[in-house]
């Protein structure tokens, strides 16, 4: 599974996980909404696994500014908050740092 996929998903499971705390806690919905939440953030920890990294903390790095640009969409798809111009400047700037811990040529160790 390419790397781009995996963090997109991973994405969209982490922030759905703790999107039902925050509907439970913030928007007073149900507890139950807590076990849905439990298993997409365990689907999330597991799909982060997947990333192709020889390195960990290289993989939570890069997998950091698809994960900020997944919460603007969701901002945007599920809360019906449209991102401004200064959201969309952030995410650029965060999708080119991923970009470059994704690409860049390492060195072998």
């Amino acid at each position: 599974m390419p790397t781009l996929a995996v963090y997109i998903g991973a994405a969209l499971a982490e922030i759905a996980g703790c999107f039902a705390f925050w509907a439970w806690l913030r928007l007073d919905k149900p507890i139950w909404w807590i076990g849905p939440g439990m298993a997409s953030l365990a689907l999330f920890a597991y799909l982060l696994t997947l990333a192709d990294s020889a390195a960990a903390g290289r993989a939570y790095a890069a997998y950091g500014g698809i994960y900020i640009a997944v919460s603007l969409f969701w901002l945007w798809a599920v809360e019906g908050v449209r991102p401004d111009r200064w959201d969309a400047i952030g995410v650029g700037l965060c999708l080119l740092g991923a970009f470059i811990i994704i690409a860049g040529p390492r060195v072998p160790a």
